[in-house]
Parts: structure tokens; C-alpha cells; sequence
């Protein structure tokens, strides 16, 4: 996991979701993601909906006491993982919520997700998060997929304010955040239950107008 892991996971009220690289990226889709996700594709890895097979592989992978140390409690059997993605297909049909598996070039299976929520209705301001199993950790890709991510909220869902909350304690997932470009707006003080005892978070945000003008630099630096 290179990110933020405050993720639950449940299937009755909605979940708490939780950069620029310097190349060529595809460009924004277009599409009715209320229907079905679109298939978002980086230099290492593919994003795409969620499916009942990948459920396996989540709960082999996300389960872990290295990623679980900082995410609410995953599901515990196949089932609740499938029960978790039935759950996230509904609200992206009702246009609340979106969760991407993580699926690695030259695999099939996901390795991780990467879920975006709305804080208001309309979604101008929402909330993410990403989970990503700990054999993948610092091999980039957690970086690929959180530009697909942030560009598809801002360019396509239409999210202007995106958040995301890390624990203190979490030293990677809030270096992650601070090097895809995200602000550190402050302390939220015994924010997060974890295991019995309250930790604080560090919240951050991404605003569509500073996302849109650092893609604009690095684009005209590319055409120079």
C-alpha cells in the first residue's frame, strides 16, 4: 500500500475513501460511469469496475496485517468481498460512489482498488481512498493510478474539492499523497477508531483548478 488506508469496507452505509509523473497519459474519458466504469489504462497498471472474481484476490491481499494496520476492518471471507463489490456496483449506479480494482499489466486479477465518494450531493466535494496489497508496494503504482483516479473525479465525475485523510502514524500513505501534488490542510484531531483507541489524521485536499494548472505546465514542458 503507498497511500491512504482509512477504507472501510462495509455494504450498509457508504465507505470513507482514503501526482503528476513526468509522461504521456491517455486522454480524459468520456463516458456514463453511473452505467459501468470505463476501463482507465496507465503505464503499469489498468483500472477498472470491480467483479465478483476479484474477491479472492482482495481478501488474500487486503487482509494483511501490514495494509489492515491503518483501513477500518476489511471483509473477512470471499463472501463479505462480495458482498462489499455488489454494495459498490449499487451506488455507483446511483451515482454516489465509485470504486476501481487495481489490476496490474500482464495480470488479471486485482491487487488493490482505489474508491472515490461524494461529500455533497452533485459531488463537488469528495473523498478518496486506496488500498494496494503490500507485494506491491514501491513499484509505482500506486502513483499511476492516483492520476487516472484524480483526473477521472475531476474531468469526468466533476469533482472541484477531492480530500483524503491519513493517519499521523502513516508515514507512507501521507508521503504518497504529498508527492502526487496533494495540500496538507491540518491536523483532525482522535479522527480515527482503529482497534480501540482514537488516532489523529492528517487531512489533505486536491483542488480541480490546481490540478488542471499543473497538468497544463507539464504539458507545455512536454511540447518544449
Amino acid at each position: 500500500m503507498t497511500g491512504t488506508r482509512e477504507i472501510p469496507m462495509r455494504t450498509a452505509t457508504p465507505p470513507r475513501p482514503a501526482g503528476m509523473s513526468g509522461r504521456p497519459r491517455q486522454a480524459s474519458v468520456t463516458s456514463d460511469w453511473r452505467e459501468r466504469l470505463p476501463v482507465l489504462t496507465g503505464a503499469k497498471i489498468r483500472l477498472r469496475e470491480l467483479e465478483l472474481t476479484d474477491a479472492p484476490s482482495l481478501l488474500a491481499l487486503l487482509t494483511t496485517e501490514e495494509v489492515s494496520r491503518f483501513i477500518s476492518p476489511p471483509p473477512t471471507t470471499v463472501e463479505g468481498f462480495e458482498r462489499f463489490i455488489t454494495w459498490a456496483q449499487g451506488e455507483r449506479a446511483h451515482g454516489r460512489y465509485v470504486c476501481f480494482a487495481v489490476v496490474p499489466h500482464g495480470m488479471n486479477t486485482a491487487v488493490g482498488l482505489f474508491q472515490v465518494r461524494q461529500l455533497e450531493a452533485g459531488f463537488a466535494n469528495a473523498e478518496w481512498g486506496f488500498a494496494i496489497g503490500s507485494d506491491f508496494w514501491g513499484t509505482g503504482m500506486f502513483a499511476d493510478g492516483a492520476q487516472l483516479v484524480v483526473d477521472f473525479a475531476i474531468e469526468t465525475i466533476g469533482v472541484h474539492r477531492l480530500e483524503a485523510r491519513a493517519a499521523v502514524l502513516n508515514g507512507r500513505g501521507n508521503g504518497a499523497l504529498r508527492k502526487i501534488g496533494a495540500v496538507e490542510e491540518g491536523v483532525l484531531r482522535r479522527s480515527f477508531l482503529k482497534d480501540g483507541r482514537y488516532l489523529d489524521q492528517v487531512l489533505w485536499s486536491i483542488l480541480s483548478e490546481d490540478w488542471l494548472r499543473s497538468k497544463a505546465v507539464w504539458g507545455s514542458k512536454a511540447v518544449h
